[in-house]
C-alpha cells in the first residue's frame, strides 16, 4: 500500500490511492496492470496513478494543483522527474484519477535495476508516497522465457486467517461448502537468478468457473541471491465457514504481468485429500509436480546418494566413518551405556569454491535427521553479510535470527573466516558473531542443530584460532580439494542434463579443453564445478540465440533445441579481453605533454623510462597489437618529498589520454583518508566510489604506504586494498593506478600483499636533486614570479641551497624546501622596498633581488629549527 500522510486541515478532497503501472492497456473498471516490480528489459515508462474522492460531488467544478514526483533510492534519494500540473475536478465525478509516466520510448533505455518510489502532492501537501523495483537479470530473456524463477510445487490447503504451519497441512483437491474458511495456494519456486538479489511481486487470483474474479492476494518480497527456492502462500476466503459456494475455481499465478501456473480445485459437499495437476503456459495438458521427498529419503538412500557424487572420495570414506561411528554411539546408548559428551555434529569444511562444500552439508542434514540427531535436516545458509550489523546492538539479533532459521537442520556459514578480520580487531561486530556462536554450540540452545563453517585453509586456521573456545567446538574437518580434470567433464554431462541440453561430441571435446586450459592456470579462486556449470550455461545461451537468429525458429525439430555445437561453445570467452578505445594518437597533446616533461629539472632516468613506454605504446597501437592486455601500465612513484612525483604523475596521464590508451584522461588524486572509513564495510564502498570517478583516468594515491600500516583494531586499510586489487583485475584497462610515497615505506607496502607487485608493471625512482639541480627550480621559480635576483644574490642562494643539500635528511623537501626559500626571499624582497620612501623606490628596480633579500639565510647548522641527535653519553653538570 502507499503510504500516506494525514493532515486534519479541510480540503476539497480526500486522497484515495496512489499506484503504479507499466502498461498503457485499459482493463474494466477505469484500471490498469497495477504492480511494483518491473524487468529493466521490458519497461519503457513507468506511471504513477493518484486518485482521490471530490468531496465537492454533486456542488461544483473546482481546480486542483498537483505535482507528480519521482526519485531514485540510492545514498541519497535523487529526483529523477517532477511533473506539476492544474487539473479541473469536475463535479460529476465521484473520484478524480490523474495518470503521468516518465522513462523512454525504447525498452530498457532509461530504467535501471534499483529501488524508486512516486510522491504525490496536492495542492503543495505531500499525500503518499509509492514504492517501486526494476530489476534484471542480466540479459534480455527470450521469447517465452522467465529467467527469474520457475514452478516447482504448487498445493492447496484450507486454514483460518492467520494460516497453517507447514506440518499440520492437510492437501485437498476438493474443499467442503460447508466448512471451509480460506483456501490457500502454497507456492514453491525455483529461484533462477542467483547473482544478486532481487524483489519478486507474486499475483495469486481465485476466479470461479464463469471467469468472475473471487479474490487476489499481491505477495511482495525481497529473495536472497542464495535462496535456491521461493516458498509463499496465498489464501482468500473468510473466517467464517460457507463463504465458497460448490462451484469450479481456479488460482492463477502471475509474475510481471505473465501466467506462471493455474491450478483448478472444485468446492463440493465433502473434502477430497489429493494434489491437483497444475497447467502451465503452452502446455496442452496438467503435470502433477512430484514433491520434495529428499527429506522423505532413507538412510541408505541418502547413503547412496552420497556415494553416486562424482569425485570427493577422501570426503565420501569420511563422512560415511562418521555416520558408521555415530550409530555406533547410539547402539551402545540402547544397552545402556552412558557418554559423558553429546554427540558432536559440528563440521569445518576447507576448500575452494566450487568444490562440493554446500551439497555434502545438505547430505549431511539428511543424514542427521535420519539418525534421529535433528528434527528437520534442512540447510540454512548464510554469510558475513547476514549475521554481522553495522552498529553497535544489531549484530546479537540477526545471528539469534538465522539460528532460528537453521533449528533442526544446519547453519551453513560461507567464508566464515570473514567474521574474524584480525585478531586484535576488538571493535569489528564479527567477533560478537563468534562468542555468540561459542555459546549456542555449547549451551541448551545447541540442541537440534548443527553448524558447519566453510572456507579456504590458511584463513580458517586464523578464523577458529581467533577465539578459545572455537575451536573446541568443532571435532571435524573436511578437505574438499579442487576436482581433477576428468572429474569436471563429468560434471558437465551432469550439467548438461540438468539443463536441458545434450553436446555434441565435438561441442564435449571444446569443453574438455576449456576446462583443461582453467585447471593449468587455476588459483584458489577457481570455480571447479561451478565454472563448468557456468560453460554449459553460456553454451545453452548461444544455442538459443544461434536457433532464435534462424528464420522460422517454431518450425526446427525438438531436437535441434537441445543440441549445444561446436561453435556455442567455441564463442565463449572464458576472460573477456578488453579492446583498446579506437581512439587516435592526439599529436599536439603529446608534444606538448613530452615538452611538459622535458623543461622538468634533473630526472633524467625517469624521463628515459617514460619516452621508452611512449614508443612501445605507439609501437603497440602502430602494429594493431593490445595495449591494455599486454601491459597493466598501473605505477609506483618511489621518492622523498619534493622530488616530483606527483607533477611527473599528472603529465603521465596527459601522455596516456594523447596515446588514446585512456579515454577521459582525467586523475583523481587521493591518500588513505580519501579510500578508509571508520566502520565495518564502508571501506570497500568508500574505495569503489574513488574507482568510479576514476574510470577512464587514473587514480593516484599518495602516500599509498599508509594502507598497509596497522593502526589497531579498527584498521580498514587491507579492506582498501582487497577492494583496489579485485577493481584493477576486474576493470584491466578502463582505469590505471599510480601510487606514490617514500622509498622504505613503499618497498614495504608492495610487500604488504603478494598481489601488489604483480599489479604495477612500473617504478618510477625519484631522486633527490643535487646542489645544481636545487639551484636551476631556484632560478625557475624566482622567474615565475619575474624576480631577477643580482650576481651576489644568486650565488648565496646557490651555497645556501648546497649547505641544506649537505645536511639534508630523509625528511628533505627538495624542490619543497626550494619554494619555501624562495617565498622567504621574495618576502624579504617586498619588505625592503615596502620600508623606501616613495621616491627612492620609484628609482629602485622592482624586480632585482640582492643580496640584503637572502643574507637572513645564514650557512650555520644553529638555526635548524629541530636539531639531529648523536651518538654518545650526555656530559652530566657539575
Amino acid at each position: 500500500m502507499a503510504e500516506e500522510i494525514t493532515n486534519p486541515t479541510t480540503r476539497n478532497y480526500k486522497f484515495r490511492e496512489l499506484k503504479v503501472y507499466a502498461s498503457t492497456e485499459w482493463l474494466a473498471d477505469n484500471k490498469k496492470k497495477y504492480r511494483q516490480v518491473f524487468d529493466r528489459y521490458e519497461t519503457t515508462y513507468i506511471y504513477a496513478e493518484l486518485s482521490f474522492h471530490n468531496k465537492l460531488f454533486d456542488v461544483k467544478d473546482w481546480e486542483v494543483d498537483v505535482e507528480l514526483r519521482c526519485y531514485a533510492m540510492k545514498k541519497n534519494s535523487k529526483l529523477l522527474c517532477s511533473l506539476p500540473f492544474r487539473r479541473k475536478v469536475s463535479k460529476y465525478d465521484h473520484f478524480m484519477f490523474i495518470r503521468e509516466g516518465w522513462g523512454n520510448k525504447t525498452e530498457g533505455a532509461f530504467w535501471k535495476k534499483g529501488t524508486y518510489f512516486w510522491e504525490a502532492w496536492i495542492e503543495g501537501e505531500k499525500v503518499a508516497t509509492k514504492y517501486f523495483y526494476v530489476e534484471e537479470a542480466g540479459r534480455e530473456a527470450l521469447p517465452g522465457e522467465n529467467p527469474y524463477l520457475e514452478v516447482q510445487s504448487l498445493k492447496l490447503y484450507e486454514g483460518p486467517y492467520d494460516d497453517v504451519i507447514e506440518d499440520e497441512r492437510l492437501y485437498y483437491e476438493t474443499f467442503s461448502s460447508e466448512e471451509t474458511r480460506y483456501i490457500y495456494v502454497e507456492i514453491v519456486l525455483q529461484n533462477l537468478f542467483r547473482e544478486k538479489s532481487w524483489h519478486c511481486e507474486l499475483f495469486t487470483k481465485f476466479y470461479n468457473d464463469a471467469r468472475e474474479l473471487k479474490g487476489q492476494v499481491v505477495r511482495l518480497q525481497r529473495i536472497d541471491k542464495r535462496d535456491d527456492l521461493i516458498r509463499i502462500t496465498a489464501g482468500w476466503g473468510s473466517n467464517v465457514k460457507g463463504s465458497w459456494r460448490r462451484d469450479r475455481y481456479t488460482a492463477e499465478l502471475v509474475f510481471m504481468d505473465k501466467l506462471l501456473a493455474v491450478i483448478p480445485f472444485e468446492v463440493a459437499e465433502d473434502f477430497e485429500e489429493g494434489t491437483s495437476g497444475v497447467l502451465l503456459p503452452n502446455r496442452q495438458s496438467s503435470i502433477l509436480f512430484a514433491p520434495d521427498e529428499s527429506l522423505n529419503k532413507t538412510f541408505e538412500e541418502v547413503m547412496s546418494n552420497l556415494t553416486n557424487l562424482i569425485g570427493l572420495e577422501a570426503i565420501k570414506k569420511q563422512v560415511k566413518d562418521h555416520a558408521r561411528y555415530i550409530q555406533f554411539l547410539q547402539l551402545r546408548k540402547e544397552r545402556g551405556f552412558e557418554e559423558k559428551e553429546r554427540i558432536n555434529v559440528h563440521s569445518v569444511f576447507i576448500g575452494n569454491p566450487g568444490t562440493g562444500k554446500t551439497t555434502v552439508a545438505q547430505m549431511m542434514g539428511l543424514l542427521y535427521k535420519k539418525m534421529g540427531l535433528l528434527s528437520k535436516g534442512h540447510v540454512h545458509e548464510v554469510d558475513r553479510v547476514d549475521l554481522v550489523g553495522e552498529y553497535i546492538g544489531q549484530t546479537a539479533p540477526k545471528v539469534k535470527e538465522a539460528i532460528e532459521k537453521a533449528r533442526g537442520g544446519v547453519l551453513f556459514i560461507d567464508e566464515a573466516y570473514a567474521l574474524a578480520r584480525s585478531n586484535d580487531d576488538s571493535k569489528d561486530f564479527g567477533r560478537e558473531v563468534i562468542e555468540i556462536l561459542v555459546k549456542e554450540m555449547s549451551g541448551e540452545g545447541g540442541k537440534d542443530f548443527a553448524v558447519i563453517v566453510a572456507g579456504y585453509p590458511k584463513e580458517m586456521k586464523h578464523f577458529l584460532d581467533s577465539n578459545p573456545g572455537l575451536k573446541s567446538r568443532f571435532k571435524l574437518y573436511f578437505e574438499f580439494p579442487d576436482y581433477l580434470p576428468q572429474e569436471l567433464s563429468q560434471i558437465a554431462k551432469v550439467a548438461a542434463d540438468n539443463k536441458g541440453v545434450k553436446l555434441h561430441p565435438a561441442a564435449k571435446e571444446k569443453i574438455d579443453e576449456l576446462i583443461i586450459s582453467a585447471f593449468r592456470t587455476r588459483d584458489r579462486s577457481f570455480g571447479n564445478a561451478r565454472f563448468v556449470y557456468d560453460l554449459i550455461e553460456k553454451s545453452k545461451i548461444n544455442l538459443g540465440l544461434r536457433v532464435m537468429s534462424k528464420e522460422d525458429p517454431k518450425t526446427l525439430p525438438a531436437e535441434e533445441l537441445a543440441l549445444v555445437e561446436y561453435d556455442d561453445v567455441a564463442k565463449i570467452e572464458v576472460k573477456p579481453r578488453i579492446q583498446l578505445p579506437n581512439i587516435p594518437v592526439d599529436e599536439p597533446l603529446l608534444r606538448e605533454s613530452l615538452d611538459e616533461l622535458q623543461r622538468l629539472v634533473g630526472m633524467d632516468n625517469i624521463k628515459e623510462q617514460i619516452n621508452e613506454l611512449v614508443r612501445l605504446v605507439r609501437f603497440y597501437r602502430e602494429t594493431n597489437r593490445d595495449v591494455l592486455n599486454s601491459f597493466f601500465l598501473h605505477t609506483v612513484f618511489i621518492g622523498n618529498p619534493g622530488t616530483g612525483k606527483t607533477t611527473v604523475a599528472r603529465i603521465l596521464t596527459k601522455i596516456y589520454k594523447a596515446l588514446g590508451v585512456l579515454e577521459r584522461g582525467h586523475m583523481i588524486e587521493t591518500d588513505r583518508q580519501g579510500l578508509v572509513a571508520g566502520h565495518v564495510g564502508q571501506t570497500a564502498i568508500k574505495t569503489a566510489e574513488r574507482i568510479d570517478e576514476a574510470m577512464g583516468g587514473v587514480l593516484f594515491i599518495d602516500e599509498a604506504y599508509a594502507l598497509s600500516i596497522s593502526r589497531g583494531g579498527s584498521d580498514f586499510g587491507d579492506e582498501a586494498i582487497q577492494t583496489l586489487l579485485k577493481r584493477m583485475e576486474d576493470h584491466r584497462g578502463r582505469f590505471f593506478v599510480f601510487v606514490a610515497g617514500y622509498p622504505d615505506n613503499m618497498e614495504a607496502f608492495l610487500k604488504a600483499n603478494p598481489g601488489l607487485n604483480s599489479r604495477f608493471d612500473k617504478i618510477l625512482k625519484f631522486e633527490d636533486y643535487n646542489p645544481k639541480e636545487l639551484h636551476r627550480i631556484a632560478l625557475q621559480m624566482l622567474s615565475e614570479e619575474s624576480v631577477v635576483p643580482s650576481p651576489e644574490a644568486e650565488e648565496h642562494l646557490r651555497s645556501y641551497l648546497t649547505f641544506l643539500y649537505d645536511y639534508r635528511d630523509k625528511y628533505f623537501g627538495n624542490a619543497r624546501t626550494v619554494r619555501n626559500v624562495v617565498n622567504e626571499a621574495i618576502k624579504n624582497h617586498n619588505l625592503r622596498l615596502a620600508a623606501l620612501s616613495p621616491e627612492v623606490r620609484a628609482n629602485t628596480p622592482p624586480n632585482l633581488l640582492t643580496f640584503e633579500d637572502v643574507e637572513p639565510f645564514k650557512l650555520d647548522k644553529s638555526s635548524f629549527v629541530f636539531n639531529k641527535k648523536s651518538i654518545g653519553f650526555k656530559r652530566g653538570e657539575g
